[in-house]
This record gives C-alpha cells, structure tokens and sequence, in this order.
C-alpha cells in the first residue's frame, strides 16, 4: 500500500499545473497496489473543495482511508521536535511530520513532491515523485 501526499492529490484533484504528472504516477503506482490517504491528507484536500464530492472521486480512484496509528502519531511527534531543536522554521507544521510518519510506518512508500524534507526525516521511506519515474 502507498501513501498520498495532499499536494499531490490537490494538485491532481484541482488542476493545479503539475495534474497530468500527478494524475498518471497515481494510474501506475495503482496498478502496482491500493494508494492510501490518512486523515490528515483527507483534511488538507477537502480544505480546498467539496468534501463530499472529494471523498467521492478518492473512493472511486480506489484509494483506501487509513488512520494514523498511535505509534505513527508518537513518531511524527519525535521528528516534530527533532526538526524544531534543529533549528526548523515554522514553514514545517505538524501534518507535514503526520503524513510522513504514517507513510513511513504504515505504508510501503509515499507520492510527494516534498522530496528532500521526507528523505531527509524519514529515513528508509520509498518517496515516489510525480513525472520522475
């Protein structure tokens, strides 16, 4: 199972200029195995439409509705800090370490465009990049 990243599925969802990119990695990585989104993902999406009509297109997509663990949520929690004792500006927020976490600990893989800061955070994550494969 892969997880999605809301920039990739807003992009995707709401024409944004990376669609068709977007649109094809989530075909191909499909056919491989299911593509998962976490509450957070959901959240961040359905900020930017209709949520009834987005909970609609993701489930007609295939994609499977998968909860963040305890365990997932602790992590996110630990690199959160880890970032800010880094010297991390506020540019990160919390549902950024929230999707990598859940990718990294519940999932096989995420689709993102937000390479560097998953790579860098989650190490041994399999990042899967729009247009790039």
């Amino acid at each position: 199972m892969i997880a999605v990243d809301s920039s990739v599925l807003v992009d995707m969802l709401f024409a944004g200029p990376n669609a068709a990119a977007s649109a094809q990695t989530l075909s191909e990585t499909a056919q491989v195995g299911p593509l998962a989104i976490s509450e957070v993902a959901l959240a961040e999406i359905c900020a930017h439409g209709d949520s009834e009509t987005t909970r609609k297109t993701l489930a007609s997509l295939g994609f499977i509705f998968l909860p963040l663990t305890e365990s997932a949520a602790i992590r996110a929690g630990e690199m959160s800090k880890r970032y800010r004792k880094n010297g991390g500006t506020r540019s990160r927020i919390i549902a950024d370490f929230l999707i990598g976490a859940h990718a990294l600990m519940q999932c096989d893989g995420l689709v993102t465009y937000d390479t560097g800061f998953h790579r860098d955070y989650f190490k041994g994550l399999k990042v899967i990049v729009p247009g790039e494969q």
